[in-house]
């Protein structure tokens, strides 16, 4: 049994309850963050939580807890529920009006706000041992995958579909240029050793592991392009690798069927990989 919070409340998660009026159940109209815990620390917290706050202010849903007060809420999740390494999950929605309307209701009301910690492991992932398969999917989501809604059933649908195809995951593209993954940045490695990400515009998530990434390359003179690239550019890259709070950094092996560097974790992900982890491990808070 876990403690989650929600609404300014501490609750076990089976008294934990949410009204069937709340317009994040009825239109997704809500957004959320994961944040990474290693050693019963976060990471990344501040990004995380300027994220939020992006992704609230485009939906003009009210920001009503502080920074200082997330965290408090934050530290209190992993100590109620002994989290040692793994996530906590947070989600905002515009509030309960007491019925159903495609309007927005009153500004003054109340956001329903819902937290929760899930254990996974995080540093020891068996899948950057070996990376995993990707097929190549259309992306048909709406226009404005830089704000992270809860509006997740395209991502889903594709992650599904991937796994009946016998990939790990999904990459999605439209008119053959890679956006980015069904829940993670995607990124190649040329075989000149440039790192290719796709630029920040509204067509897919601003990573806050991709933030940190970044950064990172300059420690270790690693050459960056953002700039889009094709399906048939990864396919032939050096290497390929995804980036989230959930997997760190995590190469992939296979694309459409296509192994990619020889089908083997590359050195350029394998060494991201290890220093992020020194790096979030240094940090978390």
């Amino acid at each position: 049994m876990r403690t989650v919070f929600l609404n300014g409340e501490f609750l076990t998660d089976e008294k934990a309850a949410i009204s069937p009026f709340d317009r994040g159940f009825l239109f997704s109209d809500s957004v959320y963050e994961v944040v990474s815990v290693l050693g019963g620390r976060l990471v990344d917290f501040d990004r995380h939580l300027a994220r939020l706050s992006r992704s609230l202010e485009a939906l003009y849903i009210a920001d009503k807890i502080r920074g200082s007060e997330w965290l408090s809420i934050f530290r209190e999740l992993i100590s109620k529920n002994k989290l040692d390494e793994g996530l906590i999950y947070l989600q905002a929605s515009r509030g309960n009006p007491g019925d159903r309307s495609f309007y927005w209701p009153d500004p003054k009301l109340p956001p329903t706000v819902f937290a929760f910690t899930q254990e996974l492991p995080l540093t020891d992932n068996p899948a950057a041992e070996k990376g995993i398969s990707i097929v190549t999917l259309p992306d048909l989501r709406w226009g404005r995958a830089d704000i992270k809604t809860t509006q997740l059933l395209y991502a889903s649908m594709m992650k599904m579909e991937a796994k009946a195809k016998g990939a790990d995951d999904a990459w999605l593209e439209r008119d053959g240029m890679v956006t980015e993954g069904t829940s993670q940045n995607a990124h190649i490695v040329t075989n000149s050793g440039v790192l290719v990400t796709h630029p920040l515009d509204r067509t897919i998530l601003h990573g806050v592991t991709r933030a940190a990434m970044v950064d990172l390359l300059e420690q270790h003179d690693i050459a960056l392009e953002e700039r889009p690239f094709s399906v048939s550019e990864a396919e032939d890259a050096a290497e390929a690798f995804v980036s989230s709070a959930s997997t760190f950094i995590l190469p992939v092996q296979k694309i459409n069927g296509k192994p990619v560097g020889g089908g083997r974790p590359g050195p350029v992900a394998t060494m991201l990989r290890q220093a992020y982890i020194d790096w979030a491990l240094e940090k978390a808070i």
